[in-house]
């Protein structure tokens, strides 16, 4: 049983680390409201909880990583749209070498 609950231990600390640059993925293109961004992490098994991404995207804006607009909507209050900022498309294109490397030197372990 403690091999188990060692080996869950791992894999969560790995995905916990690759979650922020998912989270940054899913606005690269446009910007997007916290539910869309769930889908998406959902849609590519990432599952995460609203009580974990919300945390990760308000220190994102603190850091600069991250910009947001309130919007009408058409069907409830008016929602918070998250957008890269310059410094945060950098951050990403940085992220996204660093994780070609990282899968480049695992191929060589293989």
């Amino acid at each position: 049983m403690k091999e188990i609950s060692n080996i869950e231990n791992r894999q969560a600390q790995m995905r916990k680390g690759l979650l922020g640059y998912a989270v940054l993925l899913c606005i690269k293109n446009k910007e997007a409201y916290a539910a869309t961004i769930l889908a998406n992490l959902k849609k590519a098994d990432l599952l995460v909880v609203e009580g974990t991404l919300y945390p990760l995207l308000n220190r994102f804006k603190r850091e600069g990583l991250l910009d947001y607009k309130w919007e009408e909507s058409p069907s409830g209050p008016p929602r918070k749209y998250y957008a890269l900022t310059d410094l945060g498309m950098s951050t990403l294109e940085s992220l996204e070498d660093t994780w070609k490397g990282l899968c480049q030197s695992i191929k060589k372990l293989n």
